[in-house]
């Protein structure tokens, strides 16, 4: 037997290129609950953006062993997944062949030579996959299908069936519930696979039946819709592990193939991993390149005392499997980058753009992490105060805004060399309808709307006429703001809509006029903030022409500190949370109500009422949606108190928060760099 020693293959996120595959096979073990499966249909399949196509198909033999024959009918760079289909468990004597059996493993464009096909697997490959799989077809753009593949490792050894290298490093196995979801999820799964009980398999089914009413007839169909509809009663799928495993008489723990299992029911089946270092440290603004890597502004540098008034953080870069790709602990410095904010933008050429506290700049770096801008960056002489926002727009031009200044800056087709302030709001200026400006937005109409962290309304100018401003009303201290494809602005209130919002805006706004710097007393004020009431965040939501729109704004307790607003692919919205120690991440359904669940209307919370969680969540700035689907999350401040101006010596190296959160499979995929409103890919 030969192994893919004569297989031609190029890295992840590059085409795979099977040019000396004949003879070459991939061999494998079909098992269920770590026993063979014999006599199971054994499939390899290419995938690509079209219709999956067939590689070689055989049959497992009585230890579950198969061995796939690798030729070059199928397409470069497809990403080749196994499905492993019915077969009799060994785990049960004369259990006969189960048409129930379903096992997925997602291999990528550089298959290991030797694979095991499990309930692991299958799980692992179903929530990194979710998004490019329909039924027992995987197919989708070329880039999320990669992204999809290189993040099935992270929870899975495809060479044992066991655990990946992620899932249990200690920033995940001990510090969250994932491993313990995980395993529960395959637990069940099992059940089924080796039929434990008569009615293993229809236990599953009824436990994973979606809102749709359709229930699963196999076991990959019922992982699909767990992971699909992870909000939709999660006790089903509890109950029935208890049910299934209940624990022997005298005895404390079930009898199950996998451990650690769950002791109580989660609020929603989410598989989340945390993924730390590269120099992150307090994340502000994320942006994906056209590669699929995530750049991030940091607030701070790791190993300083670093407290909310030292800004002097470096920009990380991941790569779309989490793994950091900037240097460990000092990341990408120079060219003025020092402190990043919520200032984050990918051009058209991949190069990274920075707004920065520290540094009063903004930085530009290049794909590989070269700075591009002076060491000093750009800071018009000294005029730019406090940077914060910044976007590229679909005809290449680059705006950016100062807070504190309440600047707007313009870099015509993103010629740094070309760059000028627009405006200072200075009195009689045009941009004195602006009150510290935080985020900006270009929408269809090749208009710029602009977020206000002092006020309670939205700016709006056409991007030809800076001079030519409007206002909108929406919620109390505006941060986040995004576009959808029917050219509605969503809008964060980080301080809501009520009472609570109004007399902590008057506070605030105390300060501007002042000129000290708003955020230390915004930032402490959300810390508070609990959702419930009217102690939170909001979103408002406005028409194209800047009216609201019908139930605007949304609140409640998935919106605590409201902070940042994406858009994916079907139009559905996600917020990240900056309030408690471990916020959450919220969902709701989009202005294109038929991309909802069933009965879901627009502003409807999708994620459970408390929104999505994870012990790996802190207090959070950004959000980002990559091309396979995946949620990313950015940690920004893990300890309140540390942050404060006299922290203990002991926490003093904790104000920032601890690396990204990356939730898997959850959003319609968007292309990126995302340049003006979000687009599927």
């Amino acid at each position: 037997m030969r192994t893919l020693g004569g297989v031609i293959a190029l890295a992840f996120g590059n085409a795979a290129l099977f040019a000396d595959a004949a003879g070459a096979q991939i061999a494998g073990r079909v098992l269920g609950a770590g026993s063979p499966i014999a006599g199971s249909t054994v499939t390899l399949w290419a995938a690509t953006d079209h219709a999956p196509i067939q590689v070689a198909q055989v049959k497992s033999d009585a230890d579950g062993h198969f061995a796939l024959a690798l030729d070059t009918s199928h397409p470069s760079g497809a990403v080749l997944y196994i499905i492993a289909k019915g077969g009799e468990s060994k785990a049960r004597a004369r259990a006969g062949d189960n048409p129930s059996i379903a096992l997925l493993a997602v291999l990528g464009d550089k298959p290991p030579s030797n694979v095991v096909v499990n309930e692991f697997t299958t799980v692992a490959s179903v929530w990194t996959s979710l998004q490019v799989l329909t039924g027992d077809g995987m197919s989708g753009h070329q880039l999320g299908l990669h992204i999809a593949a290189g993040n099935v490792g992270n929870f899975v050894d495809l060479t044992t069936g066991g655990w990946g290298t992620a899932i249990q490093d200690p920033l995940n196995s001990s510090q969250t519930t994932t491993m313990a979801s995980f395993a529960t999820i395959a637990n069940v799964l099992s059940a089924c696979v080796t039929s434990v009980a008569q009615d293993a398999c229809a236990t599953l089914f009824s436990a994973a039946t979606p809102p749709t009413g359709k229930a699963p007839d196999n076991t990959l169909q019922a992982a699909e819709e767990i992971a699909r509809y992870t909000w939709y009663k999660p006790d089903r799928l509890f109950t029935a592990m208890g049910k299934l495993y209940p624990v022997p008489t005298g005895k404390t723990m079930r009898d199950v193939p996998f451990q650690p299992y769950l002791a109580m029911a989660p609020s929603a089946w989410v598989l989340a991993l945390r993924f730390d270092g590269g120099g992150y440290r307090a994340g502000g603004k994320a942006m994906f390149d056209s590669e699929g890597n995530l750049w991030v502004g940091d607030n701070f540098t790791v190993g300083w005392q670093a407290r909310d008034s030292l800004w002097q953080g470096p920009a990380t870069k991941f790569a779309p499997n989490g793994h950091a790709i900037s240097p460990a602990t000092t990341g990408f410095a120079g060219g003025g980058m020092m402190g990043g904010t919520f200032g984050a933008a990918i051009d058209a050429n991949d190069n990274a753009w920075f707004g920065t506290y520290g540094g009063k700049s903004i930085a530009v770096f290049d794909r590989s992490g070269k700075p591009l801008t002076p060491p000093e960056g750009i800071t018009f002489g000294g005029k730019l105060g406090l940077m914060q926002g910044i976007i590229v727009t679909p005809s290449g031009d680059v705006w950016a805004l100062g807070i504190s200044r309440n600047q707007v800056v313009f870099f015509p087709k993103g010629d740094i060399s070309k760059g000028k302030l627009v405006c200072e709001g200075r009195t009689g200026d045009p941009c004195r309808a602006l009150l510290g400006p935080f985020h900006l937005a270009i929408d269809q109409q090749d208009r710029i709307w602009v977020s206000n962290a002092a006020a309670d309304f939205v700016t709006r100018f056409p991007a030809s006429n800076p001079a030519q401003l409007e206002t909108f009303k929406t919620g109390y201290s505006g941060s986040g703001l995004n576009i959808d494809s029917k050219g509605n602005v969503w809008v964060t209130n980080r301080l809501g809509n009520g009472a609570h919002g109004a007399a902590s805006l008057e506070e605030i706004q105390k300060k501007v006029k002042s000129g000290a710097n708003p955020d230390p007393a915004i930032t402490l004020m959300m810390s508070k903030q609990t959702g419930i009431g009217d102690n939170g965040g909001s979103v408002s939501l406005l028409r194209p022409d800047g009216s609201p729109y019908p139930g605007s704004s949304f609140s409640g307790r998935s919106l605590p500190g409201s902070w940042a607003v994406v858009v994916d692919g079907d139009d559905n919205v996600w917020i990240s949370n900056f309030a408690m120690p471990s916020s959450p991440l919220g969902h709701l359904c989009g202005a294109r109500t038929e991309t909802c669940p069933p009965g879901f209307k627009t502003g409807d919370p999708i994620s459970p009422p408390g929104g999505y969680v994870t012990g790996a969540l802190q207090m959070q700035t950004d959000l980002a949606i990559d091309p396979a689907g995946n949620v990313w999350l950015i940690n920004n401040w893990q300890n309140i108190d540390a942050c404060l101006d006299a922290p203990a010596e002991v926490t003093s190296t904790l104000c920032g928060g601890q690396g990204v959160v990356v939730f898997y499979g959850m959003a319609k995929p968007v292309r990126a760099p995302q340049i003006g409103p979000a687009r599927a890919p």
